[in-house]
């Protein structure tokens, strides 16, 4: 879409019905794909270092600003395979991709015809975005944008004389900044019109988040594309909220406090069931090792086990796990990561029915386990094997039937109005989590 068209997108001419579905029918798909992959990668790949914050927060880094704006002149990664991306993402299980178009230093993964600061000005020259938003539509793979609200290279942003730690967090009371708040709008226009559908718009406001005026994106977003997701970081609620790092300690509501953006503590408390209008969407963004980007220096990985079972954790409240990679310079997903996803992808062979399309389980704070629930179906997740029998309280349905998920045949159970006690087998079927599914009449 070339600029006068995306202009007179703006002006109205050209835009969408801002109609929508009601919320259940535009976050069906998202509620039932429960992981997905999240994508971290730009010029600072080169020099393992994270996402724009050697330049806002120097010191541990070991790069200068100047070096650091310089890495683009080197970024070509010519091993790059938007399809086999694509194919990772699928064989993990993971059902949408978020990849990050734009962070928080101004650099663009796309051709953007309002900033020369992108992929198209570097040796590499193509554009990264529309190479992966047509692999991941051959593959029928939702895709979503993270696009940063700051952006340090931007003279409407912030004063660009002085070095970005002077003034990251952006200056709207100059008069420029009017014509950031334009230039977002055609970036984001562009992304909405050029590679499609686009499943979601993940953004990363950083603290003070109404200077961007939240309101106005949404709407264009809304008007552009009716079903795109947005998250709750650029000053308003959004669809859903965005966890960093950790899995809450309980259910989200809508009464409790928001999720995601600058405060990153849980400030979730009890253990409770929340009534279905009372539950707020929600999804934990999470690392494989300790840092977003590509660095090759960072060899502090989670364990398959520990991801497979955070993933369960955060199924069992009714959210959503979106697992980053960061890739190489040269373009490929290290093979340390690609390990740890495809063995979340074949535990999710045998046991995805328990995570895919369920909600939060019935029975929260176990001690050994997690549940989740699809219709009739509670699953019963098992960490640490019993000696004998297994006992859940806190059942209030009464049940027909147990089973393992894996095919096994029928387990004998009691069960004593909330008390259920299960002969389960001797050991372990799955060492990192059994399954078993009870079945409510």
């Amino acid at each position: 879409m070339n600029r006068a068209l995306i202009l007179a997108a703006l002006s109205g001419a050209a835009l969408l019905s801002a109609a929508s579905p009601n919320d259940a029918e535009r976050t069906k798909w998202y509620r039932d794909a429960k992981f997905g992959m999240f994508i971290h990668w730009g010029p600072y790949s080169l020099a393992s270092v994270e996402a724009s914050w050697p330049i806002m927060v120097p010191g541990k880094w070991g790069i200068s600003e100047a070096d650091y704006r310089a890495l683009p002149q080197r970024f070509n990664p010519v091993k790059f395979d938007a399809a086999a991306f694509v194919r990772l993402a699928k064989a993990a299980g993971q059902r949408y991709m978020v990849f990050t178009t734009k962070h928080h230093d101004g650099f663009c993964m796309f051709d953007s015809e309002f900033t020369n600061y992108k992929i198209s000005n570097t040796p590499y020259k193509k554009d990264i975005v529309a190479q992966l938003a047509e692999a991941a539509k051959k593959e029928g793979m939702p895709l979503g944008f993270y696009y940063s609200p700051p952006d340090m290279d931007h003279p409407g942003f912030r004063d660009t004389t002085k070095l970005s730690s002077t003034n990251w967090n952006g200056e709207p009371a100059r008069p420029e900044w009017p014509l950031y708040l334009q230039y977002m709008d055609l970036q984001l226009t562009e992304l909405l019109t050029r590679y499609g559908d686009v499943a979601i718009i993940w953004f990363d406001g950083l603290r003070n988040q109404q200077k961007y005026n939240g309101t106005h994106f949404h709407d264009l977003i809304h008007r552009l594309q009716p079903a795109t997701l947005i998250n709750n970081r650029i000053g308003l609620p959004g669809d859903y909220d965005t966890p960093e790092q950790f899995s809450p300690k309980s259910i989200p509501t809508r009464k409790g406090p928001k999720l995601g953006g600058e405060d990153l503590t849980d400030h979730s408390a009890g253990s409770g069931v929340p009534k279905a209008e009372d539950f707020r969407l929600w999804e934990t963004c999470m690392t494989i090792n300790n840092t977003w980007g590509y660095n090759a220096n960072d060899l502090k990985y989670k364990t398959s086990q520990h991801l497979i079972r955070t993933l369960i954790d955060v199924a069992s409240k009714g959210g959503n796990f979106l697992l980053n990679v960061g890739p190489t310079p040269e373009g490929l997903i290290q093979p340390e990561f690609e390990e740890r996803l495809l063995a979340i992808g074949k535990w999710l062979k045998v046991n995805g029915d328990s995570i895919y399309g369920t909600t939060y389980g019935p029975v929260q704070g176990l001690a050994y386990g997690r549940t989740t629930q699809k219709g009739k179906t509670v699953y019963l997740h098992v960490f640490d094997w019993p000696k004998g029998k297994l006992v859940l309280e806190g059942m209030s349905g009464k049940l027909a039937s147990v089973s393992m998920l894996d095919g096994a045949k029928p387990l004998r159970y009691t069960q004593q109005a909330g008390r259920v006690e299960i002969d389960v087998p001797d050991s372990a079927p799955d060492p990192v989590a059994s399954v078993l599914a009870l079945k409510l009449k």
